[in-house]
């Protein structure tokens, strides 16, 4: 199988399963027992929050384990709740679990305005701008997108979002352990983060919160995370989500040479194909993204053949299984909706071979040709 679904998740690092395999057997106290044994399992959790910490630039106690990026961008906006009812704005190309949140918080009386993005996907600064003018209580833009892979202005829109006085999120689930993040240097006051996005396990993520703000947790119980996270924590994905971070922080600069080229050369070759569009190519992006539109040939069916030939793509996020409608990012982008159905996403990762990348390439083009010509006997 050549896996190229990088955005979607990626396989857990070996070296990150070595760190794990002994707090799923051996090392299994819990953190919050005062015996030798919970006190085994405490320590890897500090030690892990650390190694995260480090690989984002913030303080330990700045950062909040949760089950997962989603998690994560729900707690962030729950920092509406320590607020009279007012205004959040949110950008349109954000993943569900900023936008569903933030739709549930407009049914309780909030007003919630929608950063609009230009047609390559980048958000429209001058319009978020005008937004903070009006000091909303929070925005919420995501650091790159999941679908596109373009990388927003995050930098700029928080400290004109601290001048007005506004709270700032950022979705930084696909950028880290991608492009180098670092929370102070952003200037946000809430950033969500995933393991599983960076070669951890599934179910462990983090929210990094500004000294500054005392958000009110979404799970209640035995006070876990000093309160603001109930339930026992998941020692085994914690110390994965660890290491993952450390082997992040390590090899970077590495990856990203590595993922540059190989989607330097995707787009070079893919060039060559009549009538491919490669979706916000003049925007800045994360180095692993590819997305393109093959007029004529639906997504879904260009997935489902490439599939039967061992190889597996997206044709954009993953997280809204079934909907064949084209993705709220693409039409955010307003993007022709014959290209919008057309789409391919090629997110490559740190062990994808060149090799790998032109089987891809061939089997489209052979796609493609059995397309054409059945589109020809048809005719």
């Amino acid at each position: 199988m050549i896996y190229l679904d990088h955005n979607a998740t990626t396989a857990i690092d070996p070296a990150v399963l070595e760190a794990m395999l002994p707090y799923l057997t051996e090392y299994y106290g819990n953190p919050s027992s005062i015996h030798s044994p919970g006190r085994v399992a405490r320590t890897a959790i500090d030690n892990a929050r650390e190694q995260v910490a480090q690989l984002v630039g913030a303080h330990p106690s700045q950062l909040i384990f949760t089950s997962g990026g989603t998690e994560a961008n729900n707690l962030a906006l729950n920092s509406l709740a320590t607020h009279a009812v007012g205004t959040m704005c949110v950008s349109t190309i954000e993943h569900p679990s900023v936008l569903e949140p933030a739709r549930q918080w407009q049914k309780k009386g909030w007003q919630l305005e929608l950063v609009p993005v230009d047609a390559g996907g980048t958000v429209q600064e001058a319009v978020a701008m005008k937004m903070l003018q009006k000091r909303p209580t929070l925005i919420s833009v995501m650091m790159a997108n999941n679908e596109t892979g373009v990388i927003q202005p995050i930098a700029s829109l928080a400290q004109f979002a601290r001048e007005h006085g506004v709270i700032m999120h950022t979705d930084a689930v696909q950028a880290v352990g991608k492009i180098a993040v670092d929370f102070n240097t952003t200037g946000a006051h809430l950033m969500s983060l995933s393991a599983h996005k960076m070669y951890g396990p599934k179910g462990v993520g983090a929210l990094i919160v500004d000294k500054v703000l005392d958000i009110p947790p979404l799970l209640f119980g035995g006070g876990h995370e000093k309160g603001r996270r109930s339930g026992t924590e998941n020692v085994a994905a914690i110390v994965g989500f660890g290491m993952a971070a450390v082997l992040a922080r390590q090899q970077l600069d590495q990856r990203q040479q590595h993922l540059l080229a190989l989607r330097t050369r995707l787009e070079a070759t893919l060039k060559t194909l009549e009538g491919v569009h490669i979706i916000s190519e003049s925007a800045q992006r994360l180095p692993n993204t590819v997305l393109i539109a093959i007029p004529g040939i639906e997504g879904e069916t260009l997935i489902m053949s490439l599939d039967a030939k061992g190889i597996a793509l997206s044709s954009g996020s993953a997280c809204a299984s079934g909907d064949t409608e084209p993705s709220h990012v693409l039409r955010a982008m307003e993007l022709d909706e014959a290209l919008a159905r057309s789409t391919l996403r090629i997110s490559v990762g740190k062990d994808s071979t060149q090799a790998e990348c032109d089987a891809v390439i061939a089997a489209i083009k052979e796609l493609r040709q059995m397309r054409q010509q059945l589109a020809s006997v048809a005719w």
